[in-house]
C-alpha cells in the first residue's frame, strides 16, 4: 500500500496489519534444520522470509537491490516477502498453479542448506554474500587507552576496512580474554543453539543463565529450545505492569575466579540480528577480584557504575542473580568512566523519580554538566529503530518532558530550544539495504500510529553511515547526543536501547512516573544504557574513533 501521496518521502508499511495475516508465526518442521521462530510476530515474519529469500528476477545488477514485491493485491502486510510462502502453500495441497513441472533445483533442498549452513540467505540471493576472510573473527584487543569503549560490530559482506576496529560476539567470548567459567546473558530474543555456537568449543558446556521476560507460549518456545542444553538455566523477569517488557541487552563473563568483564549491547542473541545490521557495544575493562577483607565500597568508579549495576540486578528480585551480584561487590569496577542509566517497570514517587529512565539522565546532565556557550545552537541527535505512540502534537511528550531532558546542561534554568534530528530509516534504506525488505521485521512503526502524528515526520533524517560503510545496514542501534554544530564536539553521548516508544511518563503534576520496560543505558526495556558526560564537552573522535563515527 503506497502511502506515498499522503505521507512525502516518508513512505509507511503497516506492521500491524501482519497482526491480521491469517499465518502469523512460524512453526518448525518437525524435523527440519531451521530455527525455533522467536521474538515479535514482525520479526517471526521477518525470518520466515529470509529463510524462504525474495527470488531475484531483475536484471539490474546493484548487490542492494531488493527482490521483487509480492503482486498479490490481496497481501495485507507493508512488508515486500517473497512468493516462496504461496508456493509452499500449494506444495502442501498438492498443487502446483502456473506450472505443470516444479523447478529440478527443488528436488534437493538438503544440499542448499549445507551451503547456507549458519547464514540466512539472503533476498538478493545465495551469490551475493561475500565469503569472509579467515581473519574475519580474528579478536581485535582493545586498545588499553581507550577511554570509553564503544564499539560497533562486524558486519557479514562489508570491505574488511570497515570492520577494522569493530567487534563480534565471539571475540567478546574469546579466550584471549581469559578462561570462561561462567556466563550471564541478558536480552530480549534468543536463539539458543546459534548463541552457544558463539562461545569458544572449549567454553560451551560451562554454565549459562540466561535472563528473559518471556511468558507463556513464548516462554515454552524458550524452555524446548535449551533441551538438548544441560549447561542452559533460566531467570525469567518478572514484571510489575502489564505492558512491561524486558529489553536488556548484557553479558556478564566470569573468567578463572580471577576477574570477570560486563558488556552491553543493542543485539538480540540471534543469527537474524546479528549478521546485516549495524549494532554498537560497550565493553567493559577487566574486574580484577578485590583483596579479601576488602570494604563494601571498594572498587567504586568515580561515576558510580558499581552502584548502579548492582542497583538495577537488585531489582530482578531473582535468586538467580543473587550470585552474580555477590561476585560483583567482590570485584574492582574502578577503571569504568561511563554512566549507567537503568530502567524497570513500574510507578515511581518523590526521589525514587530519579532513579530510573530518561529522568535518570536528567539528573545525571544537571549534576554533571556546565551550560555550553551558544547552546541553543547545538542541536539533539535522536537515533532509534522502533517508535510508538507520541502524541496529537510534539507538545504532549517529545518537545515537553523529553526534550526537557535531552537540553538539559547544568543547573542553569534556561530551557533553550535547539534543533532536534531524529533519524529513522525510511521505507527506500529499508528496500536498499543489505537485507531487503525483511529488514523491516526490526523496525516496527505501525502505519495507524503514524497516521496520528504526521507532525513527526519534520523530525526525520534518513540513516545514512557512509564514514563506516554501514548506509546498507539497518540499524538495530540506539544512539543520543548533544553535539556542537560543526559535529566536532558533543556535550554528552548515550548509547541505548531506549527507543522512541518505550520511555518514562511523568503525571501532569509532575508528582509520579511510570515506566514500562526495564533496560540499561547502553541496552533496552528492562534494560541498560552508558553514558559519556564532559563538564566543557569533548571531541567526537574521543567517544569514537573516525572509523567508528557514524555520519548522520
Amino acid at each position: 500500500m503506497s502511502q506515498e501521496s499522503q505521507h512525502g518521502k516518508w513512505t509507511l508499511s503497516s506492521s500491524d496489519d501482519d497482526n491480521d495475516d491469517p499465518h502469523p508465526s512460524v512453526k518448525p518442521e518437525p524435523k527440519s534444520d531451521t530455527p525455533l521462530s522467536i521474538g515479535s510476530e514482525a520479526r517471526q515474519a521477518s525470518q520466515a522470509s529470509q529463510l524462504k529469500p525474495v527470488k531475484d528476477e531483475s536484471n539490474q545488477s546493484s548487490p542492494f537491490l531488493a527482490g521483487k514485491r509480492k503482486k498479490d493485491d490481496d497481501s495485507i502486510s507493508g512488508w515486500a516477502l517473497s512468493d516462496s510462502d504461496d508456493d509452499d502453500d500449494d506444495k502442501a495441497k498438492g498443487q502446483s498453479p502456473g506450472q505443470k513441472d516444479p523447478p529440478p533445483k527443488r528436488s534437493s533442498p538438503k544440499l542448499k542448506k549445507a551451503k547456507v549452513e549458519e547464514r540466512p540467505p539472503s533476498p538478493h540471493g545465495r551469490t551475493y554474500y561475500i565469503d569472509e576472510p579467515d581473519d574475519f573473527f580474528e579478536t581485535s584487543v582493545p586498545p588499553v587507552n581507550d577511554t570509553y569503549r564503544f564499539y560497533l560490530n562486524k558486519v557479514t559482506g562489508l570491505e574488511k576496512r570497515y570492520n577494522t576496529g569493530a567487534l563480534h560476539i565471539k571475540e567478546i567470548l574469546s579466550p584471549l580474554f581469559g578462561t570462561l567459567k561462567e556466563s550471564v546473558q541478558f536480552n530480549y530474543c534468543f536463539d539458543i543453539a546459534w548463541m552457544l555456537q558463539q562461545y569458544p568449543p572449549e567454553f560451551r558446556d560451562k554454565p549459562v543463565l540466561i535472563v528473559h521476560g518471556d511468558k507463556r507460549e513464548a516462554k515454552a518456545r524458550l524452555l524446548q529450545q535449551a533441551q538438548p542444553y544441560s549447561q542452559v538455566r533460566f531467570c525469567q523477569a518478572k514484571l510489575d505492569i502489564a505492558f512491561g517488557t524486558h529489553h536488556t541487552g548484557c553479558i556478564i563473563v566470569m573468567c578463572a575466579v580471577i576477574f570477570i568483564r560486563c558488556c552491553i549491547v543493542t543485539v538480540s542473541l540471534c543469527v537474524c540480528v546479528c549478521v546485516c545490521v549495524c549494532l554498537r557495544l560497550w565493553m567493559s575493562p577487566l574486574y580484577l577480584r578485590l583483596p579479601k577483607g576488602s570494604p563494601e565500597t571498594a572498587g567504586e568508579s568515580p561515576t558510580l557504575f558499581k552502584r548502579d549495576l548492582l542497583e538495577y540486578l537488585g531489582a530482578y528480585r531473582a535468586p538467580e542473580i543473587t550470585d552474580w551480584i555477590q561476585r560483583i561487590r567482590e570485584h574492582d569496577l574502578s577503571e569504568t568512566r561511563v554512566y549507567l542509566i537503568g530502567s524497570t517497570p513500574g510507578r515511581y514517587l518523590g526521589s525514587d523519580m530519579e532513579r530510573w529512565g530518561h529522568l535518570r539522565l536528567r539528573k545525571l546532565l544537571h549534576d554533571h554538566t556546565r551550560p555550553i556557550p551558544n547552546e541553543e545552537k547545538w542541536p539533539v541527535i535522536g537515533q532509534f529503530s522502533s517508535i510508538g505512540s507520541m502524541g496529537l502534537d510534539k507538545t504532549k511528550w517529545l518537545a515537553g518532558e523529553f526534550q526537557r531532558t535531552l537540553t538539559t546542561l547544568g543547573k542553569s534554568s534556561l530551557r533553550p530550544d535547539p534543533p532536534m534530528h531524529l533519524i529513522y530509516p525510511s521505507v527506500d534504506d529499508v528496500r536498499t539495504s543489505l537485507e531487503g525488505y525483511p529488514a523491516g521485521g526490526s523496525l516496527p512503526y505501525s502505519i495507524q500510529t503514524a497516521q496520528k502524528q504526521l507532525w513527526l515526520h519534520s523530525y526525520f533524517h534518513r540513516w545514512q553511515a557512509e564514514t563506516t560503510g554501514r548506509s546498507h545496514a539497518m540499524p538495530h542501534i540506539k544512539t543520543y547526543m548533544r553535539a556542537s554544530p560543526d559535529f566536532t564536539q558533543l556535550a554528552w553521548f548515550l548509547v541505548t536501547r531506549l527507543e522512541a516508544c518505550f520511555c518514562t511518563c511523568v503525571s501532569e503534576r509532575g508528582t509520579i512516573c511510570v515506566l514500562e520496560s526495564q533496560r540499561y543505558c547502553l541496552t533496552r526495556h528492562t534494560h541498560t544504557h552508558t553514558l559519556s558526560l564532559s563538564l566543557n564537552g569533548f571531541p567526537v573522535n574521543s567517544i569514537v574513533s573516525p572509523k567508528r563515527l557514524l555520519v548522520f
